[in-house]
């Protein structure tokens, strides 16, 4: 699907330029892999460096992107935009956890897939890891006729669709001709495979996006009957053929689709409630223009807080809506409406708008795999700045910690660890932070069944002294490690927690125990490690509402 360009001549009149440019820039950047650096931008979207230069600086501003030199690299909190789509059509929230059951059942990766015009865009991945295994990612588009779920679709095109489907596939097509021995595959063969999947109720891919690849994909419908979503369970030809997983595990599929439209309608008890959209948006973009001047694009920023204001049970909005939930007055969120809708973002029904399946193309398919480190890295990097001390970030992995993000401090004399480098959490300042954040059950059936060995003449050995000093670490918030790791090696760290509460890490800081005194630790490095974690939780957040984020 062609994506119109900053100086598209077909753009409304009332469009807003600046919101249109900007969101090239995000859709070059995410179709990129979520890294460019300025001078690329300025090729492919052919603006010049100044527009380039102030709307890098206005998204940087929202949190949307970082700037790291030359480059432009997307941040989670971009994610936003992309979650207010899946929130608004309730989807994954609803049905990914049927989904995962399912997953786990047949143990073969599922899918929940939405129509994007004649495409098909992922909302809901469940992967089983492999050697070979998927690489589908939340917001990927691909066309219906490489699909089991486009096929699923295409059962119930309108003559209007199928007309567009033609004239898509021979001006823009997203996909090279299908390979042998597909090669009759579009067409007729397309529309044949369509009429089959209405008549019989599912669909098979047998390697039509890539050799070795075959699914089996159902419709889910509304209460009202519509289509809303396909459910598909891909394998590998190693594992199955075409018909082996149609025999094997068509039954369970239909099964789950049933439970995913008994649950479709009555969603009520299965709905987690959406947080409200964050009101004063316009104050805000108006500050940031009074601090950073003509570096602020202000239409960009409010012309992007429009898409925030749908979520869940905000499906659709009228105007007036839209204008309360941003603090935008009526005529700038029309105007953004009006953009948004020509870039396809936006569907008007009557005196009402929704999000698109396109939303997710701002960002989600590189973001959707980003890993905990990733989200670490950039405010590991700023607590060092700060603090001129080596920043860590570790997980639990048995009775030991493990690294898995570091940023060091440019000192002659610093801590020297890597990523990927054990220590038994017991002696750890993150790993008593992460022992302390476990149920009191597990944590006392860890501690005893750990090997604790005194490390230095200072390390806690003792179980009660242990067990007391986790009870206090769990109720203070932090723990310091006094050259109990190592002689002369103070560690302050605290947790970092998902959308439930639950400590998934821990950031610390290390220095030699001569740079600061214990009470200087408490004083001048807990406060900005307590924001440093607060910075993190809120990316994991925003990345991990919709997918699984990986901590190790």
């Amino acid at each position: 699907m062609a994506v119109t360009t900053p100086t598209d001549d077909k753009a409304p009149a009332e469009a807003v330029g600046p919101l249109m440019r900007g969101i090239c820039v995000l859709r070059e950047v995410s179709e990129a892999g979520g890294v460019m650096t300025l001078s690329e931008l300025v090729r492919s979207t052919g603006l010049a460096r100044s527009t380039v230069d102030r709307i890098a600086a206005t998204l940087a501003r929202m949190g949307y992107l970082r700037l790291d030199g030359h480059r432009v690299v997307l941040a989670p909190r971009l994610m936003e935009l992309g979650n207010a789509y899946l929130a608004a059509i309730r989807l994954p929230g609803l049905l990914g956890p049927l989904a995962e059951k399912l997953a786990a059942e047949v143990d073969e990766s599922v899918s929940l897939a939405v129509p994007d015009r004649d495409g098909v865009r992922f909302v809901h991945q469940t992967i089983r890891r492999r050697a070979m295994s998927l690489t589908f990612r939340i917001g990927d588009l691909l066309p219906a006729e490489r699909t089991a779920q486009g096929t699923v679709f295409a059962a119930y095109w309108s003559e209007e669709q199928w007309a567009h489907w033609h004239a898509r596939r021979t001006t823009d097509p997203l996909l090279p001709a299908l390979p042998p021995p597909h090669a009759a595959g579009d067409g007729p063969a397309f529309e044949k495979r369509a009429a089959e999947a209405r008549a019989q109720g599912w669909a098979a891919d047998d390697q039509l996006i890539e050799p070795g690849l075959i699914a089996l994909a159902l419709p889910v419908r509304a209460p009202d009957g519509e289509v809303v979503c396909a459910v598909s369970l891909v394998s590998h030809t190693s594992r199955h053929s075409a018909e082996s997983l149609r025999e094997s595990l068509l039954p369970r599929a239909r099964d789950a689709v049933a439970a995913m439209e008994q649950r479709l309608s009555h969603p009520a008890d299965e709905e987690r409630a959406d947080e409200p959209p964050v009101g004063g948006l316009a104050d805000w973009t108006s500050a940031s223009k009074q601090e950073l001047g003509a570096e602020f694009v202000e239409s960009l920023a409010r012309g992007l807080t429009v898409i925030t204001a749908f979520g869940d049970g905000r499906a659709e909005l009228t105007l007036a809506a839209v204008a309360e939930a941003t603090g935008l007055a009526r005529a700038t969120a029309r105007r953004a409406l009006i953009t948004l809708e020509h870039l396809g973002y936006v569907e008007a029904r009557e005196r009402t708008f929704r999000l698109t399946p396109s939303v997710l193309a701002l960002g989600c398919p590189p973001l959707s795999h980003t890993a905990l480190s990733e989200i670490a890295s950039p405010h590991l990097l700023t607590l060092v700045q700060q603090v001129h001390d080596s920043a860590s970030l570790a997980v639990l992995d048995g009775d030991a910690i493990q690294y898995t993000a570091r940023v060091a401090t440019g000192r002659i004399m610093s801590v020297n660890i890597q990523i990927g480098t054990r220590f038994p959490a017991y002696a750890a300042s993150m790993g008593r932070v992460l022992l302390a954040g476990l149920p009191p059950q597990e944590r006392a059936a860890r501690l005893e069944r750990t090997e604790r060995r005194a490390l230095t003449p200072r390390t806690v050995t003792s179980l009660p002294e242990l067990r007391a000093v986790l009870e206090r670490v769990a109720q203070e918030g932090y723990a310091l490690v006094d050259e109990e790791l190592e002689e002369g090696l103070r560690s302050l760290a605290v947790p970092v927690r998902d959308l439930d509460g639950t400590p998934v890490a821990a950031v610390n800081v290390a220095m030699h125990s001569s740079r600061r005194t214990v009470q200087q630790c408490l004083s001048e490095v807990l406060p900005e490690l307590r924001a440093t974690a607060a910075g993190i939780e809120a990316d994991l957040h925003i990345a991990g509402r919709f997918t699984r984020i990986p901590t190790a």
